[in-house]
């Protein structure tokens, strides 16, 4: 798991809760960023997803690289 994901899971939660605590209190500005964030949280995670494949990717070449 790398830093992206853990910032985007964190910003999903955290939006998540917001936009939860906004339909609660009858507030729309709450609840619309909360759900911006919790948008956001998803966009750094598929990012951090990326990464990660990417990553792994590369060490998978270079592992085969080694064994020849």
């Amino acid at each position: 798991m790398n830093k992206q994901q853990v910032k985007g899971a964190a910003n999903q939660a955290a939006g998540a809760v917001k936009k939860e605590v906004g339909k609660l209190t009858g507030d729309t500005s709450t609840q619309v960023g909360g759900h911006a964030q919790e948008l956001k949280g998803k966009a750094q995670k598929t990012v951090g997803d990326a990464r990660e494949v990417v990553r792994n990717d590369d060490e998978a070449r270079r592992e085969r690289k080694l064994d020849r």
